[in-house]
């Protein structure tokens, strides 16, 4: 499970204890544009260049904590070197059809939020810059 936390306090509570965090949902969104990965590839495409990336550490993490909570499948074969692949269960496209309204907001506003977190230099003149 995700932090083991619980009981919740409401359904929203539970959710986010599932998707917290900075690489669930990309992960999650992830395996449902590519279906069944390895591992590999899931690295790979997780942060499309636009950031540094997952590290193996912290995908592992991830992977584990979603699959423990019911939304990823790991499905390993007796191969050598051994094959794992990772893919959504009912639960997990449950879970990513419930995301879509959220990646749309974020999509809508993105500029909005970027703004807000990033702002630039003011237009507005300086109090002291006024004339008094």
């Amino acid at each position: 499970m995700s932090k083991g936390k619980g009981p919740y306090s409401c359904g929203l509570d539970a959710a986010v204890d599932v998707v917290g965090g900075k690489w669930k949902p990309m992960i999650l969104w992830e395996l449902h544009v590519g279906g069944t990965l390895r591992f590999g590839e899931l690295r790979r495409n997780i942060g499309g260049g636009h950031s540094p990336g997952i590290s193996e550490k912290v995908l592992s993490q991830q992977l584990r904590e979603l699959e423990a909570d019911g939304v990823v499948h790991r499905e390993v074969y007796g191969e050598v070197p051994p094959r794992v692949e990772y893919s959504l269960t009912e639960l997990g496209k449950a879970l990513n059809t419930a995301l879509l309204p959220l990646g749309e907001w974020g999509d809508l506003h993105m500029k909005e939020i970027v703004a807000r977190k990033h702002p630039g230099p003011s237009k507005e003149p300086s109090v002291a810059a006024q004339p008094g």
